[in-house]
């Protein structure tokens, strides 16, 4: 942290460096126990931000641990460096987690990024453990409307490469965009997701990630 980048030069370098060190070939893990959602709330006014990592059992979705931590963001507001602004009270959050996840699925992208190098791939290079990117809305590529029924996908498409998937989670309603952070191959991902979804569009880990953060940013 005492390092953490300054300038968005210095940011893009540590992503260029980081970057080979992420596994896209191991399939990763078919089941998992404990999985965390990891999300970040910014305050209305100024830079306080609120981290939230959110651990259930992924055998009933309910919650088994958590964390919440407040600071001022350490780096600016610039498109495709939002890791380097949610990452270090994330890192601290996951720290004081007392169960250990087996899979992060991440509010937000991991291949399908510009540089190929997503806050999914930045936490699970630095933390080792298997990450997911789930997020709301596009950020790079293009995609075709998958199939309305629940399971469906389209491929996402950067520059020639396939860098996720349009995956549709409830029939008739709007995909999820997935992408391979770490140690995660495509396909895994896809069924994690499916599997942490039964009844909303987004995975219940983000949900609850994500109210987690908002209440916290709220009472911060």
């Amino acid at each position: 942290m005492a390092e953490w980048p300054r300038s968005v030069a210095e940011a893009e370098a540590v992503q260029e460096r980081l970057r080979p060190l992420v596994d896209l070939d191991d399939p990763g893990p078919e089941t998992v126990r404990h999985v965390a959602g990891l999300d970040v709330a910014y305050a209305t006014e100024g830079d306080e931000l609120t981290a939230a990592v959110v651990v259930l059992d992924t055998g009933t979705l309910e919650v088994v641990d958590q964390a919440v931590v407040h600071e001022r963001a350490r780096f600016p507001y610039v498109p495709g460096l939002f890791a380097f602004r949610e990452l270090p009270p994330l890192l601290i959050a996951l720290e004081r987690l007392r169960i250990t996840p087996e899979l992060l699925v991440c509010d937000g992208y991991g291949l399908a990024h510009p540089r190929r190098f997503g806050l999914a791939c930045h936490v699970g290079v630095l933390t080792g453990l298997p990450a997911i990117g789930v997020a709301k809305t596009a950020f790079v590529g293009a995609y075709g409307d998958p199939p309305p029924e629940r399971g469906s996908w389209a491929p996402i498409v950067d520059r020639g490469d396939m860098v996720g998937r349009a995956l549709r989670t409830r029939d008739g309603v709007k995909p999820v965009f997935v992408s391979q952070g770490h140690r995660v191959g495509l396909d895994n991902a896809c069924r994690h997701v499916l599997r942490l979804a039964p009844a909303y569009r987004l995975p219940e880990p983000i949900r609850q990630a994500d109210r987690l953060s908002r209440s916290g940013a709220r009472t911060a």
